[in-house]
């Protein structure tokens, strides 16, 4: 059988295994989940095994996932040395944080033991004090130092994402006694790109890449083939802007130094991309004011605790547009249509406000607006709105008016529509910009000062306008 058959044999043999454990949209088989929580009720290890012991940790996670808690734990103990603990880095922060309560600390530290440092830290710093140092004196003394030193790092930064396993090697070694090291060497990781030159202090002199390492003489120095200077990223830097860093130079892996500029671990790119896709989560939740760490599985009581301030918050800014439909009750009176037609205005206005807002968070996230275009912007999001506006107004106008019967408030309705989508635009790119200057997260906080900006400009602008038109006396 030649090289090519053998691996289109195997690419086959697993897509057909893959494909008995997920349907055609991806989610696990009803069938195949129910034969495994029938194999832990049973308490049958081999039938566990069979099942279970060869997934890949991306559906061995999916599994933990929708396994009843109960069972959760019988999985780990059935499958015992053949659980890969890789696997709790792929679910949900509340499913990790029961399952590991849950185990005995040594059955935690065994399985940590077998990961790269940056998967164990990610895997113990959402415990709790007492019951990571639990698990952490179950481990031999140098992993453990290890370890706490990367979690004694601020929570989301580089240090905490890092893998303290990389190679490193003096400049004074050949090319040839690096590559015998790298074969020889047990303590490695198990992926990496390049060989980290450093001084006797450990301070970082150069890289070598891992291509023009196995493409220079074996006689020749590290010191005559090291890119000098390479990036850097200081280990208590944070994540999201270790992240940019990443993106900007298109890296695939990075020196992590400490404050006084020793090497201290590695960032990879496969980090970088959990780093990016875990901050686009957290400004999506956050647009729509939920916490960062809810996840679908967390309980009732705690998913409605943590939702509720900003649901007052939005509450109070609700009755205080309310009071400026209140300022114009008699106007209201007389003209039934406005009360059918002031939502028009205001919910049109805060979809274009939210159009913008969106636009602007993102690219304050992604650094993309500065003092060197901010007012560009800020004048071409009040031109799109009054643009949007104008040809809105005249759709409106032309509904409005032929609804009623009544030109005069298709006008005013569509004069309305401009001003607030004028308005919308402005206040959209405006209020994360302030929030960004007073270091308040713009993700977090702009949507409830922009549904209220809108709301009140909707509603003043069109009850205002119908009031000055027909006469129908001001605010009361």
């Amino acid at each position: 059988m030649t090289r090519m058959a053998a691996d289109d044999q195997i690419r086959d043999a697993a897509e057909e295994e893959d494909a008995e454990i997920r349907d055609e949209e991806g989610r696990l088989v009803a069938e195949f989940v129910d034969d495994v929580a029938e194999a832990i009720g049973a308490n049958d290890a081999e039938r566990v095994r069979e099942l279970a012991a060869d997934l890949h940790e991306s559906d061995l996670g999916d599994l933990i996932e929708t396994l009843e808690q109960d069972d959760r734990p019988k999985l780990v103990e059935l499958l015992g040395k053949d659980f890969d603990f890789t696997a709790l880095t792929e679910i949900d922060e509340t499913v990790r944080v029961q399952l590991l309560e849950e185990l005995p600390p040594e059955t935690v530290a065994e399985g940590v033991r077998e990961l790269d440092s940056d998967d164990a830290v990610y895997i113990l710093e959402d415990l709790d004090e007492a019951g990571r140092a639990r698990i952490l004196e179950q481990i031999p003394a140098p992993e453990r130092i290890a370890l706490t030193r990367s979690l004694d790092y601020p929570e989301d930064s580089a240090g905490r994402r890092m893998q303290t396993e990389f190679v490193a090697a003096p400049e004074f070694w050949t090319v040839g006694h690096t590559i015998d090291y790298i074969a020889d060497a047990r303590e490695l990781p198990d992926t990496f790109y390049e060989v980290f030159v450093v001084d006797p202090t450990y301070k970082l002199v150069g890289s070598v890449p891992l291509d023009r390492l196995l493409r220079s003489r074996r006689s020749k120095l590290l010191s005559e083939i090291l890119e000098e200077d390479p990036r850097t990223i200081e280990a208590t830097e944070d994540q999201e802007s270790a992240a940019r860093t990443f993106e900007r130079y298109n890296l695939v892996s990075c020196a992590v130094v400490d404050e006084n500029e020793r090497l201290v671990g590695v960032l990879m790119v496969d980090d970088i991309v959990d780093v990016i896709e875990e901050e686009a989560d957290e400004d999506l939740r956050a647009l729509g004011g939920v916490t960062s760490d809810e996840e679908i599985s967390d309980p009732v009581i705690y998913t409605a605790r943590s939702r509720i301030p900003w649901l007052l918050v939005n509450l109070a800014t609700a009755f205080f547009s309310a009071s400026v439909i209140g300022l114009f009750e008699a106007t209201i009176e007389q003209m039934v249509a406005l009360a059918v037609l002031m939502p028009i205005v205001a919910s049109m206005g805060g979809n274009a406000g939210t159009q913008t807002m969106t636009v602007a968070v993102r690219a304050l996230a992604t650094q993309e607006i500065g003092g060197h275009n901010a007012r560009r912007l800020v004048r071409r999001e009040t031109l799109v709105g009054l643009a949007n506006g104008a040809a809105l107004a005249i759709v409106v106008a032309l509904i409005a008016g032929l609804w009623f019967k009544n030109a005069q408030l298709g006008v005013i309705i569509g004069c309305a529509m401009v001003v607030n989508l004028v308005c919308a635009g402005l206040f959209g790119i405006l209020i994360p910009l302030g929030l960004d200057k007073l270091k308040a997260d713009p993700a977090v906080s702009s949507g409830v000062f922009l549904t209220t900006v809108t709301d009140t400009v909707g509603f003043f602008a069109f009850l205002g306008l119908a009031t000055w038109w027909f006469g129908l006396g001001g605010p009361s």
